[in-house]
């Protein structure tokens, strides 16, 4: 008889966890382009400083920099470098005004702040990020250039990087208009999306499948939001995009809604969302679609979701269903709920902390005089951020790739001609970053070989020891921080994205029940419910692979998230039928009522 496989804990499957795919070559490409260049053209220019400087803002926006569209690239990368910029003049100038005590007040009600900030989502917390690193950098590294010199600087490079995915083609640019390839990819990946969940409707995958073309439909909003690259010329690409994607959210719909019923679907029904996947990659018209046939209301549903988008890619009128409504209230209570003051409660306590400890131990006689005290706050910046996974993992991986990086650099500086040699290191460690962030000790790894040889191209000696040391120093700040007990409870975080999981589901509910004949405003409210539900799902599971003093706290959450998501695709059921006769059935009322009972239940189990 088979030994059963050894199931190793959550904390420790998560650091040994690595993501998969293609190589993104494009961005290899302009990982190798940015911060090397950058870098040579100052020390030709006389100004490595300044070319320092630059190649750290592109490194950072290589590392924010993710596959998707050139429109959301300039969001994603250009507010983290603004924001990156004003830190840098921020630690310049209270590093030069202020004691180290007052620098680490700064530092820790700085952190307060970006912590709470980087609640709100994935681009405010990179913002966050560049913020409290630049400051520490500011801060501490000795650099001639006066602090709004320098914010020009990171400023140019990360423009040169974001000017990079600008014009540089990436895969599928040839198929239809340059500007748009990784717009037409996320709207096409939905279509396929909805055929793969057609395929599974009646089997085991369903749910999976359902899930996937929720992620699907995340890509592709995401992937149009966004500034227009060209404000009058490419009104009309700009329209037929809207239009493919609004098109996609009925067919999504129908889908889900079969899923829900259990049945099995024929199996040309998913014929039709595929070919419109390849008209949308290929900048084709649609051409016939085949029809599935209409013997129950949600296969009705699909038939008119077909018409309905092959009217809708030759009409190329779709609105702007694709924009994600949130309120600055509802962004301020994010900030300022219970997730966002522990988030940055935390931030700040690690960021004001780690830099007091620096400078007390670059002050300290029996230490000796240590240049780069600024590594510590900055390393414990990426340490404490939740975002980039569990605890424990996060210190596990940071130790070893800051090692294994230190290491390889020792090596390689021993034998590298200067500072050409580590001019070329540095390109070759830029295009090695898209591919190393697939998993966090190699991304570290390469990222502590490109900042060690930044480091020796601006003047100072090698520092791998130095770079070791430090890292393990904010390893622990970060645990013993990590583990505090905070004001009100651990878990802040889950809490607040299941609440706004909760009350966006409640949200779309009420309108289907009430308003179900305003079909447009029930799909973004049925996005909305989709998309702040896989956002809890994803802090639920990053929580439930801590250590078991922190995952404990989450307890119960995956229940309720299971819960909300069934009541979604109920409720989305119910909008089909309700579109198809007018009423609920008895059935479709019953399984409402007791989910909610279900809901109410599991809420009462987690209060008590």
């Amino acid at each position: 008889m088979p030994r059963p496989a050894l199931a190793l804990p959550p904390w420790i499957a998560h650091a040994l966890r690595t993501q998969r795919g293609p190589v993104p070559w494009s961005a290899v490409v302009r990982g190798a382009l940015g911060a090397g260049p950058l870098l040579a053209v100052a020390v030709l220019a006389g100004h490595a400083s300044v070319g320092v400087v630059a190649a750290v803002a592109a490194m950072l926006a290589g590392v924010a920099d993710r596959p998707g569209s050139r429109r959301a690239a300039v969001r994603r990368l250009g507010v983290p470098a603004v924001a990156g910029a004003a830190g840098l003049v921020l630690g310049t100038y209270g590093g030069e005004l202020l004691g180290a005590v007052g620098l680490s007040v700064l530092f820790a009600v700085v952190g307060l702040a970006a912590g709470g900030v980087s609640a709100i989502g994935p681009v405010a917390s990179t913002a966050g990020t560049q913020l409290l690193v630049a400051s520490a950098i500011g801060a501490g590294m000795p650099l001639p250039e006066p602090g709004w010199q320098r914010g020009l600087a990171y400023l140019a490079g990360a423009g040169w990087l974001i000017l990079l995915r600008l014009a540089l083609p990436g895969p599928g640019s040839f198929a239809g208009d340059f500007r748009f390839d990784g717009e037409r990819e996320a709207v096409g990946a939905a279509y396929d999306a909805v055929a793969a969940l057609l395929d599974a409707a009646g089997t085991d995958l369903a749910t999976a499948r359902r899930a996937a073309l929720t992620a699907a439909l995340d890509h592709a909003q995401d992937a149009l939001a966004g500034p227009r690259l060209r404000r009058y010329a490419s009104s009309a690409a700009e329209r037929r995009l809207h239009a493919q994607y609004a098109a996609a959210l009925p067919l999504a719909e129908a889908a889900t809604a079969l899923a829900w019923t259990g049945d099995a679907v024929p199996a040309r029904a998913a014929e039709g969302p595929r070919r419109l996947a390849a008209a949308v990659r290929a900048g084709t018209p649609t051409g016939p679609l085949p029809a599935p046939t209409r013997s129950a209301p949600a296969l009705r549903a699909l038939d008119d979701a077909l018409l309905h988008a092959a009217e809708a890619f030759d009409r190329a009128d779709g609105g702007d269903l694709h924009t994600r409504r949130r309120s600055p209230k509802a962004l301020a209570r994010t900030v300022l709920g219970a997730g966002g003051r522990e988030y940055g409660l935390r931030v700040g306590l690690c960021f004001g902390a780690s830099a007091a400890v620096a400078q007390a131990l670059h002050q300290a006689r029996w230490y000796g005089e240590h240049p780069h005290w600024y590594w510590l706050p900055a390393t414990a910046v990426f340490l404490v951020k939740p975002d980039l996974g569990p605890l424990l993992s996060r210190v596990l991986c940071r130790a070893a790739g800051t090692v294994l990086g230190a290491a390889v650099f020792a090596a390689l500086a021993a034998v590298l001609p200067r500072p050409d040699g580590l001019i070329a290191l540095v390109a070759v460690s830029g295009a090695l970053i898209p591919v190393a962030t697939r998993h966090f000790a190699a991304q570290t790894g390469v990222v502590t070989v490109l900042v060690l040889a930044l480091v020796m191209v601006g003047g100072e000696p090698q520092a791998a020891a130095g770079r070791i040391g430090e890292t393990l120093l904010a390893c622990v700040i970060v645990l013993l921080v990590g583990h505090l007990a905070m004001p009100g409870q651990h878990g802040g975080g889950v809490r607040a994205r299941l609440g706004a999981a909760e009350e966006a589901t409640h949200a779309y509910l009420t309108h289907v029940l009430g308003e179900p004949h305003d079909r447009a405003a029930r799909w973004l409210l049925r996005r909305e419910a989709y998309r702040t539900l896989a956002e809890a799902r994803s802090a639920i599971a990053l929580a439930s692979a801590e250590l078991p003093p922190l995952a404990r706290h989450s307890a119960g959450t995956e229940k309720v998230a299971g819960a909300l998501e069934r009541l979604v695709d109920a409720t989305t059921a119910c909008a089909v039928h309700l579109d198809d006769a007018g009423a609920l059935t008895p059935r479709d009322t019953r399984q409402l009522t007791g989910l909610l009972d279900e809901l109410a239940r599991l809420r009462a189990r987690r209060a008590g």
